[in-house]
């Protein structure tokens, strides 16, 4: 499959730092208001990035500056007006603007992981279930991957009496540590993480920073918005100022 993923599209990025994992070359974008006037905001001018395996680099700026808007497209939430984000998808390097829908999500699936501020559910799916479906969708066996999250779960102090229930009920806390697991359980080489501990107590903030320094121990790339200073102090590797 990853094949055809390369076969229709343009080649990969010329010489690509060793190591890297995600390179996003000279994005654009803007949003055009249709109900006031079709007035054109440009948000996201000509701004590059690479991402090193093992890296954490922070977006940071004021608010309405597009880190938001970057986040999203690099994961192809939003189409870029202009330019290429390329990933290393399973050995080859990718643009996803490029791709196909079934083509993207198999990227998703496999390559890159994103952790949202919101968590959207189905109503009466349990957290666990919720959690669980990345590793599912690999094919994981369902004993194995239920009880991955249930060990993410303790670890991200989620009372046990909340894993059968379904989290349309949650806090904003407890939410967010579901999310934290689903995106966690699985060993993606890259993950985009929007303001994930941005509803957690200080207890578990910890968990969620020993999570990020484990996984980028074990190679995988980072792309983060993080408001909590000391958050970003402790596991960026750098910063990239909007």
């Amino acid at each position: 499959m990853t094949q055809s993923l390369l076969s229709n599209h343009s080649p990969s990025p010329v010489s690509p730092p060793i190591g890297a994992m995600l390179r996003a070359d000279e994005l654009y974008k803007s949003f055009v208001l249709h109900h006031q006037g079709s007035v054109c905001i440009p948000v996201l001018e000509g701004v590059s990035l690479t991402v090193q395996a093992g890296e954490c680099v922070a977006l940071q700026g004021p608010s309405g500056s597009g880190k938001s808007t970057f986040m999203r497209s690099l994961y192809a939430n939003y189409r870029i007006d202009k330019g290429s984000i390329w990933v290393k998808h399973q050995g080859d390097w990718v643009d996803l603007p490029q791709l196909q829908p079934h083509q993207l999500l198999e990227v998703r699936q496999h390559s890159v992981g994103y952790v949202s501020q919101f968590l959207r559910v189905i109503p009466r799916v349990p957290a666990l279930e919720v959690a669980a479906e990345p590793l599912l969708d690999l094919g994981m066996d369902p004993d194995i991957a239920y009880d991955k999250i249930r060990i993410l779960f303790a670890q991200l102090n989620l009372p046990e009496r909340l894993w059968h229930l379904s989290p349309t009920t949650f806090s904003g806390g407890e939410k967010q540590r579901v999310n934290i697991a689903r995106a966690f359980a699985v060993n993606y080489p890259i993950l985009l993480l929007d303001e994930p501990t941005s509803a957690l107590d200080a207890a578990n903030r910890d968990v969620v920073m020993q999570l990020i320094e484990d996984r980028k121990a074990q190679g995988c790339a980072m792309v983060g918005i993080f408001h909590d200073d000391e958050v970003r102090e402790r596991v960026c590797d750098r910063v990239l100022q909007f």
